[in-house]
C-alpha cells in the first residue's frame, strides 16, 4: 500500500484533545495538534526478531487513533519502530486514510557513513519496512557525523534528499536535530518545509523560544518533540530522573518540584501543562509525544483536553526563567 504525500481530508475535527486540524507550515499538510512518536516503539524484541503482539497494537492504535501524523525513524530501535509500523499497516489492510506517515534519513550506525548514497539506502530501508512507496514527509536526522559543508557538497546527504523530492518519491523535506545553531544553518538553505526540534521548548527550556517563530514566519511547519524532556515533566522530580537524556541536577529537580506545587494549586497535572506549553504557542503546527503503548494514545488525548486556567500560565511565567539552556549546543 503507498502512503500518498497529502492524505485525508479538509475541515476540522471534533475529537476532544485534538485541537482541530493546523497546517503544517508551506506543506499544506494538515496535521492536529498533537503527533504520535514511535522511537520506543517494538524494542521489546530483539534485533531481527518480528513485532510483538503489543508493539503491532501499539502501532495499530496510533495509526487509527484521534492524532494525525505518526513519526518514526530509521535508527529508532535500529529499524524495529519501522518493522511494527509496517507491520500495523499491514494489520489495517493498508495505510488509513486521514493519516500522515513522517520517518527520517539517518547515518549507518556501524560507520557513520552520512552521504547521498547513504540517504538513498537509507530511504529504501525505510520503505521496504514500512511497506510504502511514498513518503509525505522526510527528514535529515540528526547529521552529527558530517560537517554542513559535507551535507550541502554534491554528492552530499541534502543533495540525495533534493532528488527523492524531485523524483516523487518524497513529497516534503524536513530537518530534525537538537542543536539550534545546526537546525538554523540547514533551515537558511531554503530546501527544508520542516523542522523538528526537540527538548528547546518546554517547562524547563525555552532557548527555541524565538527561532520556533521565525521558522513558522518564514512559513515552515515547525515541530516540537519532547515536551516531557525524556520523562522528567510527566513523571515529577524523582530521585534518578533525568531531562533530555542526561541526570537531572539539584537546580533542576527543585524547579521541577515549584512546577508541582503550582500544578497541585491550580489542578493541573504536570504532563498537562507540560503537553499544553507547546500545544498553545500558535508557531507549533504540532507537539511530538512519544509511545510505545497502546493506551497512552488515549492517555495523551485526556492530557492536551485537559482544562488549563489561562491564570496558571501566568503563574508559571512569575516562577522565573527556567534553570535550563543548551539550545545551542
Amino acid at each position: 500500500m503507498t502512503a500518498q504525500p497529502q492524505q485525508g481530508t479538509s475541515g476540522p475535527t471534533s475529537s476532544p484533545g485534538t485541537g482541530g486540524r493546523r497546517v503544517l507550515g508551506r506543506t499544506g499538510l494538515e496535521v492536529s495538534e498533537v503527533s504520535l512518536g514511535a522511537a520506543l516503539l517494538g524494542q521489546d524484541r530483539e534485533l531481527g526478531g518480528t513485532p510483538s503482539e503489543q508493539a503491532v497494537a501499539a502501532a495499530v492504535a496510533m495509526l487509527t487513533g484521534p492524532f494525525v501524523a505518526v513519526d518514526s525513524s530509521n535508527s529508532y530501535g535500529q529499524g524495529r519502530s519501522e518493522l511494527a509500523l509496517g507491520a500495523g499497516i499491514a494489520a489495517l489492510g493498508g495505510f488509513p486514510d486521514g493519516k500522515l506517515l513522517m520517518t527520517k534519513a539517518d547515518r549507518d550506525l556501524a560507520t557513520g557513513r552520512f552521504d547521498g548514497d547513504r540517504v538513498l539506502r537509507s530511504f529504501e530501508e525505510s520503505t521496504r519496512r514500512l511497506g510504502v512507496d511514498v513518503l509525505p514527509v522526510y527528514q535529515l536526522h540528526d547529521p552529527y557525523t558530517v560537517s554542513f559543508a559535507e551535507a550541502m557538497a554534491p554528492g552530499g546527504a541534502v543533495e540525495a534528499l533534493v532528488r527523492l523530492r524531485d523524483e516523487g518519491a518524497v513529497g516534503h523535506l524536513g530537518i530534525a536535530a537538537g542543536t539550534l545553531s545546526l537546525v538554523s544553518a540547514y533551515v537558511d538553505t531554503g530546501v527544508f518545509d520542516v523542522v523538528l526540534t526537540h527538548n528547546r521548548f518546554t517547562l524547563l527550556n525555552r532557548s527555541a523560544a524565538d527561532l520556533v517563530e521565525d521558522w513558522a514566519a518564514r512559513g515552515l511547519g515547525v515541530i516540537n518533540g519532547a515536551p516531557f524532556g525524556g520523562g522528567l515533566l510527566a513523571r515529577g522530580a524523582k530521585p534518578g530522573a533525568s531531562y533530555a537524556y542526561e541526570p537531572a541536577d539539584e537546580p533542576v529537580l527543585r524547579f521541577v518540584a515549584r512546577l508541582e506545587d503550582l500544578c497541585r494549586e491550580w489542578e493541573v497535572p504536570l504532563p498537562a501543562a507540560a503537553l499544553q506549553l507547546s500545544t498553545r504557542n500558535p508557531a507549533i503546527a504540532t507537539t511530538l509525544v512519544g509511545t510505545a503503548n497502546p493506551d497512552r494514545v488515549a492517555q495523551t488525548q485526556a492530557l492536551a483536553a485537559h482544562p488549563v486556567p489561562e491564570g496558571f500560565w501566568s503563574a508559571v511565567d512569575a516562577l522565573g526563567t527556567p534553570p535550563v539552556d543548551f539550545g545551542t549546543d
